[in-house]
């Protein structure tokens, strides 16, 4: 009997251990999904600007013009990253 109640704990131990990755996996996805959204949005805001709109990046609490393509080519790479992440 003892025997069997050891091997509940541990299987016990187990499954919780995987329920916390679990819930830590799930955590990290709906961020990752909600950085793709943020992208997105910026990505469909690019695409109606004029050619010759200027584009700020906010760095810290300034904003600091940036070259359009820069810009672009920054979002293509998180969006790329996140996707590969997910």
């Amino acid at each position: 009997m003892d025997e069997v109640q050891k091997r509940l704990q541990a299987m016990s131990d187990v499954y919780q251990k995987l329920q916390t990755e679990l819930e830590n996996t799930i955590e990290a996805r709906q961020k990752l999904e909600s950085q793709q959204q943020e992208n997105q949005g910026v990505q469909k805001e690019f695409a109606l600007l004029d050619p010759d709109a200027t584009i700020y990046k906010l760095i810290g609490p300034m904003l600091l013009k940036q070259e359009r393509r820069e810009a672009i080519l920054a979002v293509d790479s998180r969006l790329e990253f996140i996707e590969k992440e997910m």
